[in-house]
């Protein structure tokens, strides 16, 4: 559990300043108020993830708004999963109510003064539209749209933020892993990367690509999946789901610190097909039986037909880049989700890799396309920049002109432990009123990629 601590800096916060705990317009003082956290609906475990970890920073009472039934429920169970258990165990303190009017009930009450949710993705951008309305911060997973419609309203959302100064934020968990970091790092050394060539269509500048499994396990407990998942009505299709992380790691990486603006994408293809699952496999990830009513729309010859796969090929700012998103049901024994990535320099390429060779754990290379004086180079950069962030990298040289970066084992927590990661730097926002000026109008870029991919995919 501490292992993150060497990525982020732990915050001692007592009190920040959070505005417009009344309705928009009336009179505010809220200033010194601990980060209170209220979790609203919990439909995905990502919500019970958040709270994994305690911080200092914020009060141990948690609220829990929600309809009675196994969805909540499980999310408890993981509360109390981590309350309990032998090593580092957490103390929080869950007050719960559970009805219909769960929202009405947390927007009239507002024990709390921000509000995390995880669900039904269909349902995202109206909880954050009267949360903000209300005078609430937002920690959201993503992706907090799934169609056109929903990113009219989140544009809405963010201005409404914007006056009522509170703040919106996506749980961008990719950001944290070592060899992203690693590879973001490394291709801001001119000497080392040169950089980022234009690409074309077949041979895109910057590529994104994982592969993400219906049935896993998280905690060490095999996931129970609600079958409203499986309904890209309600969870979004793969375009618009985890492709969330690749087009924020795209921007993050290729363009760091810089204020994207919609006018600099421009959607060249995109496509998307379905995943077939059959009844057995349902049953096996969500317990039920047979497939409720609301997905027999989705049903042919007795399998269901989930399009939750999607890629797409932009430009953003003339670099040509490349996302894609795979759901199998299931990972083979040994493995789990897997990530490729490459940034294409005019010096070198930064390649993460996460197959057989790498025994199912991503590894970052580098293969040069300047061959003298380029090791040099190289040796340079771990003794200072490499080492500056991950101490005790080392290289080792696979064949001529390509490198292993071999980041320590402490570095690589996991992707449960990166939403302590996220938070932490979340409640850093929080504690200073804002957050850099590039996260939001990136947040808006990021989504209106996603919808414009979404809209030629359906339209093909």
């Amino acid at each position: 559990m501490k292992k993150f601590i060497v990525l982020a800096t732990i915050l001692s916060i007592f009190g920040f300043t959070v505005s417009c705990e009344q309705q928009k317009g009336e009179e505010k003082d809220t200033k010194n108020q601990p980060v209170k956290l209220m979790t609203l609906d919990p439909g995905h475990f990502h919500a019970a993830l958040v709270q994994k970890t305690m911080y200092p920073q914020v009060d141990s009472t948690i609220y829990v708004f929600a309809p009675n039934g196994p969805e909540v429920k499980d999310f408890l169970s993981k509360i109390e999963q981590y309350n309990t258990r032998d090593e580092n165990p957490t103390k929080w303190e869950v007050k719960t109510y559970l009805g219909e009017d769960y929202l009405t009930k947390m927007l009239s009450d507002k024990p709390g003064n921000v509000m995390v949710v995880a669900g039904k993705n269909s349902k995202k951008i109206d909880y954050i539209l009267d949360a903000v309305n209300a005078g609430l911060n937002v920690y959201a997973d993503k992706p907090l749209v799934i169609d056109p419609e929903g990113f009219e309203k989140l544009k809405e959302a963010f201005k409404i933020a914007k006056e009522n100064d509170v703040l919106i934020y996506d749980i961008m968990t990719e950001r944290y892993e070592s060899t992203t970091m690693m590879q973001k790092q490394l291709s801001l050394l001119p000497a080392l990367f040169g950089e980022l060539v234009e690409g074309t269509l077949e041979d895109p500048a910057i590529s994104k690509e994982s592969v993400h499994h219906f049935f896993k396990y998280v905690s060490g407990n095999p996931l129970v999946r609600p079958p409203w998942f499986f309904d890209v009505s309600e969870e979004g299709e793969g375009i618009v789901d985890v492709t969330t992380h690749l087009v924020d790691l795209v921007q993050w990486e290729a363009f760091p610190n810089e204020v994207m603006d919609t006018t600099q994408i421009e959607m060249i293809t995109a496509r998307r097909w379905p995943t077939k699952v059959s009844q057995q496999e349902f049953e096996k990830v969500t317990g039920l039986p047979t497939f409720p009513e609301y997905l027999e729309k989705d049903v042919v010859n007795d399998t269901l037909h989930v399009y939750c796969n999607g890629e797409m090929i932009y430009k953003i700012k003339d670099k040509h880049a490349k996302v894609s998103v795979i759901w199998n049901f299931m990972a083979p024994e040994g493995t789990g989700d897997t990530h490729y990535s490459i940034m294409r320099g005019t010096k070198s390429d930064l390649i993460i890799r996460q197959g057989l060779e790498e025994n199912y754990s991503p590894v970052l290379y580098i293969e040069t396309k300047e061959i003298d004086g380029f090791e040099e180079q190289l040796n340079e950069a771990l003794n200072s920049d490499i080492n500056d962030l991950f101490p005790g990298t080392t290289l080792t040289e696979v064949k001529k002109g390509k490198w292993k970066v071999n980041i320590p084992d402490a570095f690589k927590v996991g992707h449960e432990a990166h939403f302590a990661q996220v938070t932490e730097n979340y409640l850093k926002y929080l504690e200073s009123g804002e957050m850099p000026p590039w996260e939001v109008p990136n947040m808006i870029t990021k989504y209106y990629t996603t919808i414009e991919a979404y809209k030629m995919a359906k339209a093909n």
